[in-house]
């Protein structure tokens, strides 16, 4: 029988698993900064939250969800995306009714979309998002990008571009959806089956399309920006006047929409330019969903978000060249031959890592030189040599790996001596 992996899925290994925690551990030191706590969501979620709160317009909706009926006939979707969960534990937890305001949250984890697998997009790939809500203030929406564009930086990715748009409260909506169908209508038979169905539904979503992006129609489309009242023009310049105060450069693309349904005001994408990508691949996307937390059955809390994903990110960093700090190697590798010494390695071992030394030993009977030989393949910085001599002496024979020289030490001392050379090794 030919067990496979599953088409979309990956497995990642133990090197690619560093590379992994690394980036991991980067959000969480960025989001800390930041102060924005870490939310932890089911995998799968009722299908009706998705419906609602990502839009039965999207492709996301329509085409993508792994839903399932569970046995007691629920229907069941493994989530697709991070924010529509996110707002639903909001909701359901009650934090709009916390003391702390707005709740500024982030996660990390896999989400799901049934698509045509291809090089960063994978049908189990991995999130990182973050969620401010509760706020409407524009300068929460200038800290969320500001966020994205220091995390990015500070993984060492270069060519990126921060690209804005206002998609408007809901009256430019309603007077820009207006004139979409307006625009649209007459020409509506040219296009495809998704944007006939999206005409009356929702016609911003036909700005995304991708099979007919090249229509006439598309380039003289109503642009969202003529469409806003005074308000949303007022609101949209004090998140381009905070980024300027940041220093954080960005351009301005009124042909911007993203793709869910629930962005209203601020939306933002961050693209990276450079070999590898083509011209421009979209890294990252956000935006403002005021009305979100209404739909899904809480009070009036407006939110705003990003989300990106981390095997996007990894290529990227791979096409730039980019080259993460490796935690790989051992502090000390313990060679021990005979039974006894052995045995006596297991007892040092457990005092090491106890002490947070990391360590290893032989379990495959090698020879004192093959032993050697794993500990050069272990990136161990130091070898502690064990045999049935040392041991009748009570010493241990500690070998530098990267310097050549040795010394005899007593066992009784072997814990110490190992903190003091790893914290100068630190120094």
């Amino acid at each position: 029988m030919d067990i496979r992996i599953p088409r979309g899925t990956q497995d990642i290994l133990p090197d690619d698993a560093r590379r992994w925690q690394y980036i991991e551990d980067k959000i969480h030191d960025i989001c800390r900064r930041f102060n924005y706590a870490e939310i932890r969501t089911p995998i799968f979620e009722q299908t009706e939250l998705f419906q609602r709160g990502v839009g039965d317009t999207t492709d996301i909706v329509q085409k993508e969800m792994y839903t399932f009926t569970d046995r007691g006939g629920r229907s069941l979707t493994l989530r697709p995306e991070g924010t529509a969960a996110v707002v639903r534990s909001y909701v359901e937890n009650k934090l709009y009714g916390s003391a702390v305001q707005p709740q500024k949250l982030y996660y990390i984890g896999p989400m799901f979309r049934y698509e045509r697998p291809q090089s960063g997009r994978m049908r189990q790939f991995v999130q990182f998002g973050v969620e401010a809500i509760g706020s409407a203030d524009p300068a929460i929406d200038a800290e969320v990008i500001a966020l994205a564009v220091d995390f990015y930086k500070e993984l060492g990715l270069d060519g990126l571009k921060l690209v804005l748009n206002s998609l408007g409260d809901s009256a430019s909506r309603h007077a820009h959806r207006e004139a979409l169908i307006k625009h649209f209508r007459p020409q509506i038979d040219e296009f495809c089956d998704d944007c006939k169905n999206r005409l009356e539904a929702n016609p911003l979503r036909i700005l995304d399309c991708k099979t007919d992006k090249e229509h006439p129609l598309m380039k003289t489309a109503p642009s969202i920006l003529d469409y806003l009242n005074e308000q949303s023009q007022q609101y949209f310049k004090t998140v381009k006047e905070l980024l300027d105060e940041m220093g954080i450069a960005y351009e301005v693309d009124p042909g911007l929409v993203r793709g869910l349904d629930y962005y209203n005001n601020t939306a933002f994408e961050i693209m990276i330019e450079g070999k590898g990508f083509g011209a421009i691949t979209t890294l990252m996307g956000g935006g403002r969903y005021n009305g979100l937390v209404e739909e899904i059955g809480g009070p009036e809390s407006p939110g705003i978000g990003f989300a990106l994903s981390i095997e996007r990110l990894l290529m990227a960093l791979d096409t730039q060249g980019v080259t993460l700090p490796d935690s790989k190697g051992l502090d000390c590798y313990i060679a021990a031959v005979g039974e006894e010494p052995s045995k006596r390695a297991v007892a040092l071992m457990t005092e090491l890592r106890r002490a947070g030394i990391t360590c290893d030993k032989d379990y495959t009977a090698k020879k004192m030189k093959g032993q050697f030989k794993a500990a050069n393949r272990l990136g161990a910085l130091y070898t502690a040599v064990l045999g049935e001599d040392e041991l009748e002496k009570e010493v241990i024979t500690v070998k530098s790996m990267t310097e050549g020289n040795q010394e005899e030490i007593p066992l009784k001392d072997f814990i110490s001596y190992m903190k003091n050379k790893l914290e100068d090794e630190k120094k």
